[in-house]
């Protein structure tokens, strides 16, 4: 007498998918990703709310905070960006304007969050090097902006890091 197997024929099985810590799409997968990057992607959630809903800081703060997985991010660089950008809205407007080919209102809200948080760590969290604070927002752009937005967003950081971290940018091209 023959006992069929509780296992699943290995042939049929579709081929194993090679680890690697990106998403079909490129952006990170959420374990290969840091305290401080997990603090960006909820900064961004926050300001996207902000942005669009008009809602009280307090209160976007208060319900991102009881996110599921919020506790494996670096809540006190949550609250920098969170804070940070909001209360510094319009110089990094300001500042952002003159590197844009449109009007501010017609960037995205995702891109437009995005390139806040860039630009607030490029003046403000001098720990960050320019070089992560432009790939971390592009990867944020990426996987929650639109098809080609992180390519914009490069762009404008980019132009950005060269005014605000000129003396950083340039000995990093020396090198």
């Amino acid at each position: 007498m023959t006992q069929a197997s509780s296992h699943p024929d290995v042939s049929k099985r579709p081929p194993r998918q090679p680890r690697k810590g990106v998403t079909s799409t490129g952006a990170r997968k959420a374990a290969s990703k840091n305290a401080r990057s997990r603090a960006r992607e909820f900064a961004l959630q926050g300001l996207y709310q902000v942005l669009v809903g008009k809602n009280d800081i307090a209160e976007v703060a208060a319900f991102t905070r009881d996110l599921l997985g919020f506790s494996k991010a670096d809540a006190v660089h949550f609250d920098a960006l969170l804070y940070g950008c909001t209360d510094q809205a319009q110089a990094l407007d300001a500042l952002i304007s003159p590197v844009l080919d449109r009007p501010l209102a017609e960037i995205s809200p995702v891109e437009h969050a995005t390139m806040w948080i860039g630009v607030y760590e490029l003046q403000h969290c001098l720990d960050v090097p320019w070089r992560v604070a432009l790939d971390e927002c592009i990867e944020l752009a990426k996987e929650f902006g639109g098809t080609d937005g992180h390519k914009y967003v490069n762009g404008v950081l980019n132009a950005l890091a060269r005014q605000l971290r000129a003396a950083e940018v340039k000995a990093d091209h020396l090198t």
